[in-house]
């Protein structure tokens, strides 16, 4: 894909997951997909699941090229041994394939450019999943393995995940299809039924700061921070780096200091900075980040110690003053269900980003103790 294209599934500045050398963390997720094929009991299905940016995309490309380029075990007195591990030599045929786009065994689906619009997608449309149908039909030919990766299958709209529970029904012969998914419980009940779940969990602080140091990302800022708001996401942690998260929490924090009589100067520098064209990611980043501190405020409350991680300087003793009781922890807690639901739909609506931050720093400082 030409680099001017915009890439639904890559952070912009990171490795695409298919470039990815390692993945951390995740030994369990692995060795069950080995076992199974192992085994002979390999699912036509799987449903890739787990928080945002634990390594789901990376975990498929590493099944694809496997699969791709582990040949079939006839059983005879020459067989290979059975593989111990997903790893595929970046200098095989399959993988250098893979890593140029030309592997014709394999088919990523992810949001797409619409024609009309120019403009990227915000759901994975029926044409997409109906691609499938060429794909399979041309890839058939050689009698190889297929593999399809669907990133992500929340994107899906109605129309598409109607179109891929037909395929789900009656899967294509050899074909793997792996589906990545952030929030299982958005898709049907019955492409769920049909896919065997591989669970991705959180990093630990360790394995965080391994999965950042081999991620090929000049990181900026404090690991630990970046860890704890990301909340052992790479790729949340990658988001933050790159697109300056640290600083706009830092300044969340600062503003935050001001209360209960908030520095409205500074609330509405905040805001412009926010509202500026072009500026989009830079807006939900920050709508992220006041989520983030008002949960962060909640818990506080609710267990009488601020976190145990500063993901911004002096951010502790600003949590215990503005959150000192369980009762004020519900108070966070309750604001920032409404702020999410009032974000979601001004975004949604394209009200007056200015506008739609301000509001919010106002209702934060409303409920702030006095």
């Amino acid at each position: 894909m030409s680099d001017d294209v915009p890439q639904p599934d890559r952070i912009e500045g990171a490795l695409h997951p298919r470039e990815t050398p390692r993945l951390i963390g995740q030994d369990a997720a692995q060795t069950a997909f080995l076992d199974a094929f192992n085994a002979g009991k390999l699912h036509h299905a799987w449903l890739l699941t787990g928080p945002r940016g634990v390594g789901k995309a990376t975990l498929a490309w590493r099944i694809a090229r496997f699969l791709l380029a582990t040949p079939d075990d006839d059983g005879g007195m020459f067989a290979a041994p059975q593989p111990t591990t997903l790893d595929i030599d970046p200098d095989h045929p399959v993988a250098r394939r893979i890593a140029s786009g030309g592997e014709g065994g394999l088919k990523a689906i992810t949001r797409t450019m619409n024609p009309d619009t120019k403009r990227m997608r915000k759901q994975i449309v029926v044409d997409d999943i109906r691609a499938l149908n060429g794909f399979f039909q041309m890839s058939s030919t050689d009698g190889g393995r297929r593999v399809v990766i669907i990133d992500d299958a929340d994107e899906m709209n109605v129309n598409a995940a109607n179109a891929l529970l037909k395929m789900l029904e009656e899967p294509p012969e050899r074909a793997t299809l792996l589906l990545l998914s952030h929030q299982p419980s958005s898709l049907l009940p019955t492409i769920r039924s049909r896919c065997r779940t591989l669970r991705l969990n959180t990093l630990t602080p360790a394995q965080m700061a391994e999965a950042l140091d081999a991620s090929g990302v000049a990181v900026e800022g404090d690991p630990a921070a970046l860890a704890a708001l990301s909340g052992g996401s790479v790729g949340g942690a990658l988001r933050l780096s790159l697109m300056g998260g640290l600083n706009i929490y830092a300044e969340l924090m600062g503003l935050m200091s001001t209360l209960p009589r908030m520095d409205r100067a500074r609330a509405i520098k905040l805001a412009e900075a926010a509202a500026q064209r072009g500026a989009e990611e830079k807006l939900a980043l920050l709508f992220t980040l006041i989520d983030l501190m008002l949960s962060r405020l909640a818990r506080t409350g609710a267990t009488g110690a601020p976190p145990a991680t500063e993901a911004a300087p002096g951010e502790a003793e600003v949590m215990k003053r503005l959150s000192p009781s369980a009762y004020q922890g519900r108070k966070w807690a309750d604001l920032a269900q409404e702020i999410s639901a009032r974000a979601q739909h001004g975004l949604a609506v394209n009200l007056d980003p200015a506008a739609l931050v301000l509001d919010t720093l106002l209702k934060i400082a409303d409920c702030a103790p006095k």
